[in-house]
């Protein structure tokens, strides 16, 4: 059984730091694309970023030059550190887990979430 936890959420002043944990079992994360997705109040998720099973790393706009996604796969835990957040990054964020097509785990696999709350 494929599980995907989340934490490092919390509140933080605009301009501060977090770093989000995604702890996974039940799948080599080197055998996965795995990524980063949010959802902020009344919308969409949305990509945040990925990180291909060979480490091509993926960024949204908003991401780009202040998040930094990146793997371990000793530890299997994918990390999301995030700089000067904004209080429109404000959202529950999501780890997501696609395994390759040679991998025996099947299916898209979705984390529960973790609040991060960024206050102006």
């Amino acid at each position: 059984q494929v599980r995907l936890v989340e934490s490092g959420g919390g509140l933080v002043q605009a301009g501060g730091s977090l770093r989000l944990s995604c702890a996974t079992s039940g799948i080599a994360i080197r055998f996965a694309t795995m990524g980063w997705y949010r959802r902020a109040p009344g919308k969409e998720r949305e990509l945040v970023a990925t990180v291909s099973s060979i480490g091509n790393t993926n960024y949204s706009n908003f991401a780009a030059g202040r998040f930094t996604i990146s793997a371990d796969s000793v530890k299997n835990t994918v990390y999301l550190q995030m700089n000067s957040l904004r209080p429109e990054d404000t959202a529950v964020y999501y780890c997501h887990a696609q395994p390759e097509l040679y991998s025996s785990v099947k299916g898209e696999h979705w984390g529960q979430g973790t609040q991060v709350t960024v206050s102006s």
